[in-house]
């Protein structure tokens, strides 16, 4: 099969072992999520929502973030690797939201790129999971792995990798694709021992014969 027909393959079978797939990431609202989203570099998702079911009790508008003193900010977020980096483009974007966006989370991908730390990926798990728009497919660590060992793309770069994955996905699948490799990473297609057997890809998997 095609790449084409590979991936909605993928799709189907990865569909049923993960039904209603979403975010990890505990949230209310969009801003919620494009915080923690932030917070969840280079950090698991577990410590993430551990952080923010506090954070959003005490910061609930774009207007709190930006009021807050940066080491206030720090603190409440200590444990996060990374953590001043992190308060800090928290805290821009929250300013840029309030003076551009009304306090209020865009909903294309031009814009949203526009903020302080939110690159593609960021974006495209804000305006899936958050407003169920599809603007392209959130490569994470696992997606890149993933999508390369199942001969989907031969790049490293992120961009290019979504980009590749965008050309061979229907576009109503593009926000579902990135969760459904990323939970397949987490359980099954773990980098350091991948569990061929068990796998339900196995069959279409090139790296599963090596």
């Amino acid at each position: 099969m095609d790449n084409k027909e590979k991936v909605l393959e993928i799709i189907r079978r990865l569909d049923e072992r993960y039904p209603n797939v979403k975010t990890a990431l505990n949230f209310n609202t969009a801003l919620d999520l494009l915080v923690a989203t932030i917070l969840s570099a280079q950090t698991t998702d577990v410590n993430v929502n551990k952080v923010t079911e506090n954070l959003f009790k005490k910061y609930r508008t774009a207007h709190d973030y930006a009021n807050a003193p940066i080491e206030e900010l720090e603190n409440d977020i200590k444990s996060i690797n990374f953590y001043k980096n992190k308060a800090k483009y928290i805290k821009n974007l929250a300013i840029k939201l309030v003076e551009k966006f009304n306090g209020e989370v865009p909903k294309t991908m031009d814009e949203l790129v526009t903020l302080p730390g939110v690159g593609r990926k960021t974006a495209n798990i804000v305006l899936w999971n958050a407003f169920g728009i599809n603007e392209g497919v959130a490569v994470d660590t696992h997606v890149k792995r993933i999508s390369k060992l199942l001969g989907l793309t031969q790049h490293t770069e992120p961009d290019k990798i979504e980009q590749d994955l965008m050309k061979i996905t229907p576009r109503e699948y593009w926000g579902k694709l990135s969760h459904l490799l990323i939970m397949l990473g987490r359980e099954i297609c773990k980098a350091r021992a991948p569990q061929h057997k068990i796998c339900p890809l196995n069959d279409i998997c090139p790296s599963s014969k090596l």
